[in-house]
């Protein structure tokens, strides 16, 4: 009867476990803000198209899990990109196209907000600099203002 229970209580606390908020780190841009999850990816979808960049690929554990009974945060990738970037950085590097699309990160906090967090695509091109040199740098530059643009305008 004792692990009866605590097998209950285990799966009960994995179906609601949340690892918590995204916390600043190196390379990374994490912007809190007080829009719902749903009201955010769409903010950022938009504004992406604004500034050039196609929604390339989304991905997201929430909606699986909640077919599989268990509850967790709103929680969405998006992969940005568009084929002008792509065709300049190919020539550059064909190692450092493992990295497109850039990701943009969504997650729902536990008071219903959500938060946005990205990898700086000069963080993430870095490692193919020896290849790709300043040309490369200065792509991944382009796409770190338009990171931040999209960050800027999903938020108000």
């Amino acid at each position: 009867m004792y692990f009866k229970r605590l097998t209950a209580a285990l799966i009960l606390t994995a179906a609601t476990a949340s690892a918590g908020s995204i916390a600043p780190r190196d390379g990374w841009a994490v912007h809190e803000t007080a829009k719902p999850f749903d009201h955010l990816v769409a903010d950022i979808k938009a504004a992406a198209k604004e500034q050039g960049l196609g929604v390339v690929t989304q991905a997201g554990p929430t909606g699986a899990a909640a077919a599989r009974g268990i509850t967790i945060p709103g929680n969405r990738v998006i992969g940005l990109f568009n084929n002008d970037f792509a065709v300049k950085i190919l020539a550059l590097s064909t190692a450092a196209m493992i990295e497109a699309p850039v990701r943009m990160y969504v997650t729902e906090e536990a008071d219903g907000t959500a938060t946005l967090s990205y990898k700086l695509p000069s963080h993430v091109f870095a490692p193919y600099s020896d290849e790709g040199g300043a040309e490369l740098s200065g792509l991944a530059g382009q796409l770190d203002q338009r990171f931040a643009l999209i960050a800027e305008k999903a938020q108000r």
